[in-house]
């Protein structure tokens, strides 16, 4: 564990300030452009094919932005989404083939107060709203709790997808537990079926769908588009908020080794480590309340070149992770300057990095070289 905290150290050395904008990762400074904004609570953010996005608002409102920035109307057929505590309408993704398909997919809490999960839908991109919608993945078992559903997705390059399930929060013990999808990331072929080669499929008693376990709340989910390599960072108790390489069929260690404590100042476990659970890539102590991951491989900042980016909700910033041959090298606090919390971030197609900005009139800006 020594090197672990030798790195953090490190990291902290090298961190600078959020009390300001810090332009010196960058030759020459960035700027950050205000793309869109009077958003309600803004969560997932996708890019068309014709230079728009489509944005969720967690609410239950998905929206079309032009190229120009303006917004659209809602469009029509959302699902019903349970909107409390920390559920609604949350991330979204395009297939892979959406220039031909059209097909959108999109996560939300459904269900009500006495039973409630994640959901994972996927619908056609209409001219006027979503059509033809179908559910594809409802985690299992049902909870009573409005917390903790993650629900981040992403494609891998094999055409399957990835979605994580939080552990519905009073429910933790699940996240060890093979036959309940809470506390996982599960993989689905495109139509929701199971791939044959999933890890799991031939246990007796295990969830065929679970690809990993161990998770609490994970609410950043990136695949390294040049390497393949799967990023996913989950939120922690008090402290203990981690960033994991998933592989699949390993098991992350939530809530059996932490490095966070319980809110009530008890511990969770007494362990930070144990034969046979994987090791934060990681961690931080206090909590930065990380949501939204992206992998940087645009050619408009080299210097960020295969760099990650977690948006930090708690410090109202965005920590650029420095990898150097997939290990940290170094830790940086980014765009403070704003003072507001960044619900997610994501690295656009023209090379810029894009953020979305937690409020009742969220904002998605991009960032520009100055």
């Amino acid at each position: 564990m020594k090197h672990r905290r030798l790195a953090a150290l490190a990291a902290l050395l090298w961190a600078t300030s959020a009390n300001g904008a810090d332009t010196s990762a960058v030759s020459g400074g960035y700027r950050t452009v205000t793309v869109a904004e009077g958003l309600e609570l803004p969560w997932g953010l996708a890019f068309l094919p014709d230079g728009g996005l489509l944005v969720t608002e967690r609410p239950g409102r998905l929206r079309r932005v032009s190229a120009d920035g303006t917004v659209g109307e809602p469009l029509a057929g959302v699902p019903e989404v349970y909107f409390r505590g920390q559920g609604g309408l949350l991330d979204l993704v395009l297939h892979p083939a959406f220039a031909d398909n059209r097909l959108v997919y999109l996560s939300y809490a459904h269900g009500g107060p006495s039973e409630n999960a994640t959901r994972v839908a996927r619908a056609r991109l209409g001219s006027a709203g979503l059509e033809d919608l179908e559910v594809i993945f409802t985690a299992e078992p049902a909870k009573d709790t409005p917390q903790h559903y993650a629900g981040t997705m992403a494609f891998l390059p094999d055409g399957t997808l990835l979605v994580s399930v939080g552990d519905g929060f009073d429910f933790r013990e699940h996240a060890q537990d093979l036959a309940s999808t809470l506390g996982k990331t599960v993989r689905l072929a495109d139509d929701g079926t199971v791939p044959p080669d999933n890890p799991f499929v031939d246990r007796p008693g295990a969830a065929a769908a679970v690809w990993t376990y161990g998770h609490r709340n994970a609410q950043g989910l990136a695949v390294d588009p040049a390497s393949g390599v799967v990023y996913q960072h989950e939120h922690g108790p008090r402290g203990g908020d981690e960033l994991n390489v998933l592989r699949p069929g390993r098991n992350y260690g939530w809530p059996a080794i932490t490095y966070g404590m319980d809110y009530s100042g008890a511990y969770v476990s007494p362990f930070t480590e144990w034969p046979g659970m994987e090791q934060p890539l990681m961690y931080w102590v206090p909590s930065i309340g990380p949501s939204g991951l992206a992998v940087y491989r645009g050619e408009r900042f080299p210097e960020w070149d295969g760099d990650l980016f977690v948006g930090a909700l708690v410090d109202r910033e965005v920590r650029r992770i420095d990898l150097e041959s997939g290990q940290v090298a170094g830790e940086q606090a980014l765009f403070g300057e704003l003072g507001e919390r960044i619900r997610n971030v994501k690295a656009g197609p023209d090379g810029h990095l894009y953020l979305v900005t937690d409020s009742e009139r969220g904002r998605i800006l991009r960032v520009e070289r100055r």
